[in-house]
């Protein structure tokens, strides 16, 4: 890896002036910040539907950036962990070696975490959350790994809600921080490594949070009226949901106030870190995880989702005013890890009457059968890693070649229940060429899960349910989720903006491999062979992306 043999140029497009800021004319070098902002199961469906309601950050990305209308994650298991994985190394999760955000060890029949790393320990001096982690699980490098590789003056931090939206844009060298309960920032520690030094980056913002969280209690009531009339009861599996704010068992993870603080933490590093203040082109991840829980355990089409969207938009508004001061001048891209849909006795409710949970009984059916055809002492079908595992009872794979006749044998009867959309066994996806993904709303939907299938780590069967069909469900838990092929947890908002930039809406396709090429061409560092292809940005480069895809994407 190195920088072009002729160091591109980035300068500002006509627009007004902002204080502080260099204009285009005195600007002969990239921009010296590039932030990348992941909202968290932020579909392109809940972005337009709150479009016209946004008042400042982004309203402002969609008025004043370069926003794609259509911008996909190409894969089919659309979750957290692979989700994040594409967004900074141009590489579908196929290659970035994260499928799901678990998955199991078929020889132990233990779940495996996505960025497990036993080896590490935790700064905050407990094993909490996902327990030891670390960037050795994700099998590609990152735009922040690459920049570091000719760059190592520059620095690259990521601040997230979660560990895995932190650690997959940071990358393998750069910094990652994420929240802990009753502590701040965590992060982890490598064998070597001193736990204070580590932490010593946002030290004073742990002290500051702490204050603050002991001073004021977690709150969250109405403050904006449109969303008031959203609230209802709704009864799901038995239980009622009651669909108001506050909302039952508040805690600071599952409110607004977790993305508020998140985007403090990212000012945070920007003014004590410096970042774009010096000669070197600075990163700086920002993974708002508030959106993703809040659609879990609330759904998106009531009051809790409507003053996130509020609030969130309130908070990115001031972040851009300060990200518009930074003397080097910042490339700023918004995208999401995933989408999600709506809890779906409300969907039912509302016009999509084949909205329901899947009947799992069918599912043990089928298990059971299994087990009597092939003489086996247990049900060997199991849900495990975003799909389902062929296992003895302890989760364990069973010996082959009997593995591999009962995988063959549960495809063709789960494809025969009326829930199931696709169903195919792992070494027959595997054996399956990648596909061309520039056209990705045209991808089948086997081409779309052979994107996210993984040799060792995806399960022995490949399941997707019907679109608007979920399994499981319970109030006080997740009620509503992701992880389909279909388009709305696929599709999502992609836009690039910068101080001064002149609005510009595209409707053709791009994906979200896209976006590490497109800023590696702006900053003027050559990548790796990747699979996205580099974007044109409406003049904000001096020249044009090559014809031909950095690395020979397709």
């Amino acid at each position: 890896m190195k920088f072009a043999p002729a160091l591109l140029s980035a300068v500002l497009a006509a627009g007004a002036a902002v204080p502080g800021l260099a204009t285009a004319q005195e600007r002969a070098a990239p921009p010296r910040l590039i932030v990348t902002i992941v909202v968290d199961q932020f579909s392109a469906n809940l972005f337009d539907q709150y479009r016209g309601r946004y008042t400042r950050g982004l309203k402002r990305l969609a008025d004043q950036g370069l926003v794609s209308i259509n911008g996909y994650q190409t894969h089919g298991l659309t979750e957290t962990c692979p989700g994040h994985s594409t967004v900074l190394t141009g590489m579908h999760p196929a290659e970035t070696g994260l499928p799901a955000n678990d998955w199991i060890d078929s020889a132990t029949g233990k779940e495996v975490y996505c960025l497990a790393a036993p080896q590490n320990t935790l700064a905050h001096g407990r094993d909490t959350d996902n327990g030891p982690v670390g960037p050795d699980q994700l099998k590609a490098t990152t735009l922040g790994d690459w920049l570091l590789a000719v760059s190592p003056d520059s620095k690259v931090f990521a601040v997230s809600g979660k560990d895995r939206g932190a650690i997959n844009l940071a990358g393998h060298h750069g910094q990652a921080f994420w929240f802990t309960d009753d502590f701040g920032l965590t992060t982890y520690v490598e064998p070597g490594q001193r736990a204070e030094a580590r932490l010593a980056p946002v030290a004073g913002f742990n002290t500051a949070f702490r204050a603050e969280m002991a001073a004021q209690p977690v709150t969250w009531d109405y403050r904006h009226d449109d969303c008031r009339a959203l609230g209802g009861d709704w009864v799901i599996r038995g239980q009622t949901f009651h669909s108001a704010l506050p909302p039952t068992n508040l805690k600071f993870d599952t409110s607004p106030m977790l993305d508020e603080q998140t985007v403090k933490a990212a000012e945070y590093l920007l003014d004590s870190q410096k970042l774009g203040q010096g000669a070197s082109v600075d990163m700086l991840g920002v993974s708002l995880s508030g959106t993703d829980r809040i659609g879990h355990g609330y759904g998106t089409q009531g009051p809790e989702m409507c003053e996130q969207q509020h609030r969130l938009d309130e908070a990115l508004g001031g972040f851009l005013d300060r990200l518009a001061q930074v003397p080097g001048g910042a490339l700023v891209v918004l995208t999401a890890d995933h989408g999600g849909s709506d809890f779906v006795e409300r969907l039912a409710a509302r016009g999509y009457p084949h909205a329901h949970r899947a009947d799992m009984d069918a599912f043990e059916a089928v298990s059971a059968e299994l087990a009597q055809r092939f003489g086996l002492e247990a049900a060997p079908l199991q849900q495990g890693g975003s799909g389902v595992i062929v296992a003895d009872a302890q989760g364990r794979a069973l010996p082959e070649p009997l593995r591999t006749q009962v995988a063959e044998a549960a495809v063709e009867r789960l494809r025969q229940l009326p829930d199931v959309a696709f169903a195919e066994t792992r070494e027959r996806m595997l054996a399956l060429p990648l596909p061309d993904t520039r056209n990705p709303e045209m991808l089948t939907v086997e081409e779309r899960m052979r994107l996210s299938v993984v040799a060792e780590r995806s399960p022995d069967i490949i399941l997707a349910f019907q679109p608007n069909v979920v399994m499981g469900g319970r109030v006080g838990g997740a009620i509503s989720g992701h992880g389909t092929p279909w388009e709305y947890d696929r599709r999502v908002p992609i836009i690039f903006w910068w101080p001064g930039a002149t609005g510009e809406e595209r409707f053709l396709p791009i994906r979200t491999i896209d976006i590490a090429p497109t800023l590696a061409h702006v900053i003027g560092v050559q990548t790796p062979q990747v699979e996205g292809r580099c974007i044109d940005l409406n003049g904000f480069a001096v020249d044009a992306c090559d014809a031909t895809p950095t690395g020979g994407g397709r």
